[in-house]
């Protein structure tokens, strides 16, 4: 292998989940595959996955899994197995391992991958390759000059393909796609940016960064500029994956009615939150709560706690706290997060909840 430039990879594997259980069940393929939940649609949960022929029938990871069996009177519904999906993606990992690169993993279907090379596309035919057969599973990579390149360039490679997107190619191929297209860019930052009057990736980029500093705040504001020309980090860390907190989170199969119903709830989960950090053996810096109300509007809270702790009653009374701000309404799910200061911190500083699931 060639060392004239660094290049970053993003690998993805194609409808991960899915592919998974239909190696385990190989009368599944070309199925509509959904797997969510305990797999059984009549109860409450959401997809965690879908294959791409539930895909072609508008299926999408987050969708409550009775949406997806309208759409799907076909479909095939599966419970999650998280550790044969993880297990699986340490194999993955390992044989990317092997190909002399260095490899920070993203999740259990993607990792970026850092090598100089002079042919950074035959580089990802050998991973996809490797990866096929030791696994027999499929993946898309992205090829970038940065890892936000790569990430965005892994989505015009799938499936089961390999798409280049450098600062050659940037604006020809995103200026004219909308903001939400950009890794990072959801729904409420897009329609805060369309309230700007900026639509389009060129126009993000052509803001002025005064403006989306007013908008996003110093640090945010400066990123979104940055993501509108494609700039973004290059550096690939291998150092194993440290977690920023740990959350439990429990969908009602009956909504709860009463806030004893609701603060009860909360606290039993929060109490399997404090188990889990105190096997990290690193305080707590801050408690969220994920509240979804009937029929189905989703919110987030959080407080930064005075000091961190590895105090059990200090997180619970804050989670608390938390519920007690929760609308007297009905509750259909509620889930609570404790974000740890990263290890070797002797002061944490305030964090941003990370985004996302908690």
């Amino acid at each position: 292998m060639g060392t004239d430039l660094p290049w970053v990879l993003h690998v993805d594997l194609d409808q991960f989940v899915a592919a998974v259980e239909v190696l385990r069940r190989p009368e599944l393929a070309g199925r509509q595959v959904v797997v969510g939940g305990r797999g059984d649609p009549t109860e409450r949960g959401v997809v965690s996955t879908a294959s791409y022929e539930a895909r072609e029938h508008g299926v999408r990871s987050g969708m409550p899994l009775r949406i997806a069996a309208r759409k799907l009177p076909d479909g095939v519904f599966l419970p999650v197995d998280a550790p044969e999906y993880e297990a699986v993606s340490e194999r993955v990992m390992a044989t990317l391992r092997t190909l002399d690169v260095v490899v920070e993993v993203l999740g259990w279907d993607e990792a970026f991958l850092g090598a100089r090379t002079d042919d950074p596309e035959a580089l990802a035919r050998r991973a996809q390759e490797a990866v096929l057969h030791e696994t027999r599973l499929h993946c898309s990579v992205g090829v970038g000059d940065n890892k936000v390149r790569a990430k965005i360039a892994t989505e015009f490679g799938k499936p089961a393909g390999v798409f280049r997107l450098t600062a050659d190619n940037w604006f020809e191929v995103m200026g004219d796609r909308p903001t939400i297209d950009l890794w990072g860019v959801g729904t409420k930052v897009s329609k805060r940016l369309a309230a700007l009057g900026v639509t389009t990736v060129r126009e993000l980029a052509d803001s002025p960064a005064d403006a989306l500093v007013a908008e996003f705040g110093p640090r945010m504001g400066v990123w979104y500029h940055d993501l509108g020309h494609g700039l973004g980090p290059t550096t690939v860390d291998d150092s194993p994956w440290v977690p920023r907190g740990h959350s439990r989170e429990t969908t009602f199969q009956q909504n709860l009615t009463t806030p004893e119903q609701v603060r009860e709830a909360v606290l039993a989960l929060a109490r399997d939150v404090v188990q889990d950090t105190a096997q990290d053996g690193r305080p707590v810096v801050r408690v969220a709560l994920k509240v979804r109300y009937a029929p189905f509007v989703t919110t987030t809270m959080s407080r930064k706690l005075p000091a961190p702790t590895t105090d059990a009653a200090t997180v619970v009374e804050a989670a608390a706290a938390l519920a007690g701000k929760i609308e007297d309404r009905e509750v259909r799910l509620l889930g609570v997060r404790a974000e740890m200061a990263a290890p070797g911190d002797a002061d944490p500083v305030e964090r941003t909840p990370v985004r996302g699931r908690i």
